[in-house]
């Protein structure tokens, strides 16, 4: 692992000892080259509730491509239709170290534009 990684993984885990004090569902997102990712995780930490990726085949029709501001948007807005459907209005946002920025960003905006409150 290189040292960005080591510190991403870092500033990963302080925020997730945070939300765990918190007691609070969290959004987590992943970032990959080619793909964005984005979960919806109960408040124990231990069982996914609700997830959307651009690796899905409905939104690869709907995107060209997965590692954009675009796609992130996207993946925003269906992860907070999904959560919603489950009765979830409030989350606490897990950005895995990633910098406010970007793509973290834009899927982060689209989700609070969708309904979802962090």
């Amino acid at each position: 692992m290189s040292d960005k990684d080591e510190g991403r993984v870092r500033r990963g885990r302080a925020t997730r000892a945070k939300i765990a004090q918190l007691k609070a569902v969290r959004l987590t997102v992943y970032r990959s080259n080619t793909h964005i990712y984005a979960q919806v995780i109960d408040s124990t930490g231990s069982k996914v509730l609700a997830s959307a990726s651009t690796a899905e085949a409905e939104v690869r029709a709907a995107v060209k491509k997965g590692g954009n501001v675009q796609a992130a948007a996207e993946i925003g807005k269906r992860i907070a239709e999904k959560a919603k459907q489950l009765g979830i209005a409030e989350v606490a946002f897990d950005r895995s170290g990633y910098k406010f920025h970007g793509r973290v960003k834009a899927l982060a905006q689209a989700a609070r534009e969708a309904g979802l409150k962090f």
